[in-house]
């Protein structure tokens, strides 16, 4: 079954507190709604009390911010799943860094440049990280689909993992995220 992008960010909203309205001193995003920050809600102009914040403007800035923006819409056309992974990791650690760790796995997985050339790793979903996830896809089928998917959780769970390692205050959060974002399954 496919999700439609509707349900992904309903999936990512539900995730981030379906609407639940949070200012914990510890939480480095500050006052937070809809599990956006208001430093973002202010970036989009929103200047009401983040208590206000509506779910309109949250999914607006999802699907710019963390779909069609970096490029996760072009690889949901090829792997849903992974997709969905994407946006969910850049909600998490910014949208480059999940760009940045699927395009580490693609480069990993080509045999040494054999089966499609490595590529630079900078964060930006184009038409060389796309042709490589094709590349790799049409080589290895459902079973590079599994592969592939599990490294990019996996790598979502270590960027968690070192993140509380660097700020000890994001302990407190570690064990929902891991649960529920990084081994948890992501889905829409």
């Amino acid at each position: 079954m496919s999700a439609t992008i509707e349900q992904i960010i309903d999936g990512i909203l539900e995730r981030e507190g379906n609407g639940k309205y949070t200012s914990d001193p510890n939480d480095s995003g500050g006052p937070t709604r809809w599990g956006i920050t208001e430093k973002t809600a202010r970036a989009y102009g929103y200047r009401g009390d983040m208590r206000d914040f509506p779910r309109a403007a949250a999914v607006n800035i999802y699907m710019s911010s963390y779909w069609t923006g970096p490029g996760f819409g072009a690889v949901y056309d090829h792997h849903q799943a992974l997709a969905v992974r994407l946006a969910d990791f850049g909600v998490l650690a910014g949208t480059e860094t999940a760009a940045k760790q699927l395009q580490r796995c693609l480069n990993v997985l080509n045999r040494g440049g054999k089966d499609y050339p490595d590529m630079v790793a900078d964060g930006k979903i184009g038409p060389k990280t796309i042709a490589s996830l094709k590349a790799f896809l049409k080589l290895r089928g459902a079973d590079g689909c599994r592969v592939l998917l599990g490294m990019v959780a996996s790598m979502q769970s270590v960027y968690l993992a070192e993140l509380a390692e660097l700020r000890p205050k994001d302990e407190e959060y570690q064990f929902g995220w891991q649960l529920n974002r990084a081994i948890g399954a992501v889905v829409a």
